[in-house]
């Protein structure tokens, strides 16, 4: 039952959008765990929950695994049964405190739900942070579009995952025992907050500005299998400027996708020449991901470069070989971008082996890109999934932000979608505009409201062509981030610690009433 309730929690997410759904799912996890009269059972209702949430919701991984790893498929099958696994440790540890911290002192009739919520978020932080962090599918991407979704431009996502948790385990509170208002008073304060987050709208910290930017987001559709080939270099490269010259005029910004120029940058340097003076010629900036490798120090880089103007004023094209105006990705994936044992694993089968899959991670805080006088604040592939790198790269300037990505490697499955939806709850947090350039889908310009202004379809070649109105202004999430559900989630744990030492020291009331039958049998013999 419980890896049934946690694969629906895939239905929640993108391209299903099933909002309510998390609710539910996790109040039958809270149910069970209420229920379970031992810590190993609690452990393993939330490591069973996670299978299911998991294995079913990132289940496009083993698209790449299966078709580029190069593995049996029994190997890749096991590759991800263990990154299942692992990822199911984390609602298994939530559950097991959870057991500990209030469960078990209350002989499983009760549950605070604050408690439940701080031990959920706080997990999940782990889980975020952990070997350089995986948060992907944490269950407050799920409003991204409705329900709680009004509260992102003040407690973020993670603060709606607490009151999605807070929430679910109040409705969950209705079906155990003890008096009709502690069972009912939380299930109501969950309804009125969430009916309530409507009128928030007017706190979001933002308004639209009365300039507006010209876009372009090119599209190349390039096949995986093709991209590092290096009889396939030139025709990328010449494709991408083919799709790009119809609109060079019209366009402010131009953006090519993540690696879009399969040539390292010091060997493209004829192509990027020509380019950045096509782009200054054409009173444009274009932004492009490239691939930078020094020859000395043998370090590679997954950078995003600025050709073109830098500024409206500039006199000439501002780019050249290792000029500062660029972004080096910091958020390193595990095996894609670096192999963690590298020494012991390289060597054991392709997918260890893959090209270009050792970089040296960038600084955590860089500059915006600046590109004709607008500044971008970038993040490559996965890294739109960590709101605190974005909000510590982020100034009251930031225009755009910026997420270029290669999707290839998940073929026609789910993780397009909930990646285009977590740069969606980005704009909802910060109030700006979302620029996503990809190989080969989902292309999308994204207002701050969160709302999809265009998209490109999946596996086509095409441009994206938009104007769109810049925003002015801070988010409270944009200010004081995660800092102030931080205090309330330890005020929290450290109340219940509290009470919990408090509990301990008193009697087992039914040892002090004389009619139990729960008496110890020295008392009873007196008796």
């Amino acid at each position: 039952m419980l890896t049934g309730a946690g694969a629906l929690n895939t239905l929640a997410f993108a391209p299903f959008t099933l909002w309510w759904l998390p609710f539910f799912t996790l109040a039958i996890l809270v149910l069970v765990i209420g229920r379970v009269s031992h810590w190993r059972q609690a452990l393993f209702a939330g490591f069973f929950y996670g299978v299911g949430w998991f294995g079913v919701g990132i289940s496009w991984v083993h698209v790449s695994i299966d078709q580029f790893g190069g593995l049996p498929l029994i190997a890749s099958l096991g590759l991800m049964a263990l990154l299942v696994s692992y990822l199911a440790l984390f609602p298994a540890l939530a559950a097991l405190l959870t057991y500990w911290f209030t469960l078990k002192r209350h002989n499983g009739k009760r549950l605070a739900a604050l408690t439940f919520a701080a031990l959920w978020v706080s997990i999940e932080w782990l889980r975020s942070t952990l070997l350089t962090g995986f948060p992907w599918l944490s269950l407050g991407y799920s409003q991204t579009s409705a329900g709680l979704a009004d509260f992102a431009p003040i407690i973020g996502e993670t603060g709606i995952s607490f009151i999605l948790a807070a929430s679910a385990a109040a409705l969950a509170r209705l079906y155990q025992g003890g008096p009709v208002l502690s069972r009912v008073g939380p299930a109501v304060v969950a309804g009125v907050i969430m009916l309530s987050a409507p009128l928030l709208q007017q706190f979001k910290g933002w308004d639209y500005q009365s300039n507006s930017v010209n876009i372009v987001m090119v599209q190349g559709n390039i096949k995986q299998d093709l991209r590092w080939q290096p009889e396939q270099e030139w025709p990328t490269m010449l494709k991408y400027l083919d799709l790009t010259r119809p609109h060079f005029a019209e366009a402010d910004i131009v953006i090519w996708p993540e690696a879009a120029i399969p040539q390292l940058e010091p060997m493209a340097e004829a192509f990027l020449d020509n380019l950045n003076k096509a782009a200054f010629y054409n009173d444009a900036a274009l932004i492009t991901g490239i691939l930078d490798y020094n020859l000395s120090t043998e370090q590679a880089w997954n950078n995003l470069i600025v050709l073109g103007k830098d500024t409206a004023g500039a006199t000439e094209g501002q780019y050249f070989y290792g000029h500062a105006n660029r972004f080096s990705k910091h958020h390193l994936l595990p095996i894609g971008e670096f192999v963690p044992f590298e020494q012991w694993l390289r060597h054991l089968a392709p997918i260890f082996d893959l090209p270009m899959s050792s970089f040296t991670r960038g600084s955590y805080v860089q500059p915006n890109l600046l590109a004709n006088d607008y500044q971008l604040l970038s993040a490559i592939c996965f890294e739109i999934a960590f709101p605190r790198q974005i909000r510590a790269n982020f100034t009251t300037d930031t225009d755009f932000i910026l997420t270029v990505s290669n999707d290839a490697w998940f073929g026609d499955s789910i993780g397009p979608h909930q990646h285009l939806q977590i740069a969606q709850m980005r704009a909802r947090e910060f109030g700006r505009p979302v620029l996503r350039a990809t190989n080969n889908g989902i292309t999308a310009s994204i207002k701050p409201d969160g709302t999809i202004a265009k998209r490109l379809p999946q596996f086509k070649e095409a441009v994206l062509s938009d104007t769109l109105t810049l925003s002015t202004g801070r988010t409270w999430y944009s200010r004081f981030g995660d800092w102030p559900l931080a205090i309330i989630v330890g005020l929290v744990l450290l109340g219940t610690l509290i009470n919990l030492r408090f509990t301990k020291r008193q009697p087992d009331p039914s040892t002090l009433n004389p009619h139990s039958t729960n008496l110890p049998s020295s008392v009873k013999h007196q008796r």
